[in-house]
């Protein structure tokens, strides 16, 4: 019996390879579907396709000193991994610094060897930030993406849910890209028969920020959070005039600011 209940509580704390399996799975699926993930992996691929081709026309001097380069500049890009590991809150981001991190760092060991071979990666990336872009997040999450349309529909004509937190993005903004995760997140916490949650595309519907006093100029507001009561607006997150960052749009912030959590007791309470 106790050998027994050794095991359980083995396969209990073993992690489950097929997990593992799973996530690389996706991984691998992501960046061979995406042209943007698979562009950058080819040309960062290049480059050792590269290195490792015409090693032997390098001298022994020259050899040694690119490999010290290339050395400092894996230890910065871990030091700079870590360090964004830490503060960014979405992966969307992250990924997003460490791709910039290694395009600097591979343009600066390209100009020690060659500064012909830092001008073609240079032109190269252009031409993949020209015809690609990032992916917004696409995992779980309660929100419902919304046309102008079903959105008026919504909040003249009413619905199920007393109050609808908005969020209006642009698909083509690396900042909206790089948060698109918080929205859907808060949802899986938040949703309920009293609050739901939406999303519009002004990338895709422009004409519809001044109908919500959206300025889609310099400086630009997207994303922009709005809380509709009854097809009332009640508040919204940036203001007005203000610009948004990055950095500022977080889970705890939004919550905070839209009272979440007061939304989610009342629910339960029954108010």
């Amino acid at each position: 019996m106790g050998k027994k209940g050794k095991n359980t509580t083995n396969n209990e704390t073993s992690v489950d390879p097929i997990q593992y399996y799973d996530i690389t799975m996706n991984i691998l699926f992501t960046m061979v579907s995406e042209p943007f993930y698979l562009f950058h992996f080819l040309t960062f691929f290049s480059y050792f396709s590269i290195r490792f081709s015409t090693s032997q026309l390098f001298s022994p001097q020259f050899a040694g000193n690119l490999l010290h380069r290339e050395l400092q500049a894996l230890l910065a890009f871990c030091t700079l991994a870590v360090v964004k590991m830490v503060k960014e809150e979405t992966w969307e981001g992250f990924v997003a610094d460490m791709l910039l991190f290694a395009k600097v760092f591979l343009v600066g060991i390209a100009l020690v060897v060659d500064y012909h071979l830092a001008l073609w990666f240079m032109l190269t990336f252009l031409v993949i930030y020209v015809f690609t872009q990032q992916p917004a997040y696409m995992g779980l999450g309660s929100s419902t993406q919304l046309t102008p349309l079903q959105l008026e529909s919504l909040l003249t004509e009413g619905g199920t849910s007393r109050f609808w937190l908005v969020e209006f993005r642009s698909s083509v903004s690396s900042i909206c890209i790089r948060t698109s995760r918080v929205l859907p997140e808060l949802s899986i916490t938040f949703s309920n028969k009293n609050i739901s949650f939406g999303v519009v595309d002004l990338g895709l519907f422009p004409n519809t920020a001044s109908r919500f006093g959206i300025s889609l100029g310099t400086p630009d507001q997207l994303p922009t959070y709005i809380l509709f009561e009854n097809a009332e607006e009640v508040c919204r997150f940036p203001g007005m005039n203000s610009v948004t960052k990055a950095s500022d749009i977080t889970k705890k912030r939004l919550c905070q600011h839209f009272e979440l959590d007061k939304h989610l007791l009342d629910y339960v309470s029954g108010k």
